[in-house]
């Protein structure tokens, strides 16, 4: 699965346009197919994890947002937060942001760069960035960004959202109040709130955990409090970065000598892995297979393709060889990954529907 037309790179752009703010040519055409109105003030509610075939399957958890109809949008792919983030906050796919992955090998020092928790020493976001936002690109208007205190100035932020002011806020209560306080002020025109707890929730338990559950209930009550709080008239849309598998089976790159023979670096994530090889036509074909239908294995010219909006700049970042997993299966490296990290119940970063469908609920409340 690919990027559709109707894809989550359309939203906060489209958003803007709706709020009546001039930019890029191509946001009213986005508000027109995402069918937001024209109106005087927006709240752009992001949850991190939450996929379309999740709100579904556990509906049950979310009596204000299952009452609504969902449209459906693509995420990007790689299906991560860094990548989907991004490009919201951009409105351009990661291919242009070079937000490639969980870790991203850059290209002229070869070191492995985490796009979640940055190193401002390896490269700043401003210079592995440099495509602007869509604050950035607006001509007028007031953008503010609600999200925990740790992501002020933090390198994702500063990615993707720069050109919003920053408002602290560590509940996602607390978030919620900020959000209508703000837009009763009209201290801004679009408000973006973020919220990762069951993207967290996911990631720990899996999906189909109670945990999850508790967490999605508690996140459903939060947003009909919003709808009921924020200012008339607000237009108000709720979607997500991507989905989520539970994963089943671990595939170690590092103890399986078929996959580790030849290669030199894995970046990427466990479910859309990176390969760097000075013979990627032979390792290609060994993790075919070894992998079967276990992953789709493509060379980078293909994972260009799938990407999209690849730059020339960029393209060195993509992997020799791309790896993205099908079914409940990950692909890992316990030499250069955590056991934490490895042991994660939750996953996302491919190509499936339920990583890549994400919800879109809009309502003027």
């Amino acid at each position: 699965m690919r990027p559709g037309p109707h894809s989550v790179t359309k939203v906060l752009g489209g958003a803007t346009a709706a709020a009546g703010i001039s930019g890029d040519s191509r946001w009213r055409q986005w508000a027109a197919d995402l069918g937001f109105p024209r109106v005087e003030k927006v709240c752009v509610v992001l949850l991190d994890g939450l996929g379309l075939a999740q709100l579904r399957a556990r509906s049950g958890h979310f009596p204000f947002l299952r009452k609504r109809e969902s449209g459906e949008l693509t995420t990007v792919a790689p299906s991560t937060t860094a990548a989907a983030v991004t490009a919201v906050g951009t409105g351009v796919l990661p291919g242009a942001t070079g937000m490639l992955g969980y870790t991203v090998r850059h290209p002229e020092t070869g070191t492995l760069m985490n796009m979640i928790k940055w190193d401002h020493e390896i490269v700043t976001p401003q210079v592995w960035q440099q495509m602007p936002t869509i604050a950035e690109q607006a001509r007028s208007g007031r953008f503010t960004a609600i999200g925990p205190a740790r992501f002020v100035g933090s390198g994702l932020n500063t990615c993707a959202l720069r050109g919003f002011r920053d408002v602290s806020a560590e509940k996602l209560s607390q978030r919620v109040d900020a959000a209508a306080e703000i837009l009763k002020a009209r201290a801004a025109d679009v408000v973006y709130l973020y919220w990762g707890e069951i993207d967290h929730a996911g990631h720990r338990h899996g999906w189909n955990s109670w945990e999850w559950g508790e967490e999605a209930s508690a996140t459903d009550a939060e947003l009909q409090r919003l709808a009921s709080i924020l200012p008339r008239g607000t237009l108000l849309i709720v979607t997500a970065d991507h989905g989520m598998v539970d994963v089943t089976e671990r595939i170690d790159v590092a103890s399986i000598p078929r996959l580790r023979e030849g290669s030199f670096a894995i970046a990427g994530e466990p479910r859309a892995t990176h390969v760097f090889t000075h013979e990627p036509e032979a390792l290609a074909a060994r993790w075919r297979e070894y992998l079967g239908e276990r992953a789709w294995v493509v060379l980078r010219d293909e994972a260009v393709g799938v990407i999209g909006g690849v730059s020339e700049r960029f393209r060195p970042a993509i992997g020799d060889v791309v790896a993205f997993a099908r079914g409940t299966a990950a692909i890992v490296d316990s030499a250069s990954q955590s056991e934490k990290s490895i042991a994660l119940k939750g996953m996302h970063g491919s190509l499936t529907a339920e990583e890549m469908l994400v919800p879109c609920i809009v309502e003027v409340v």
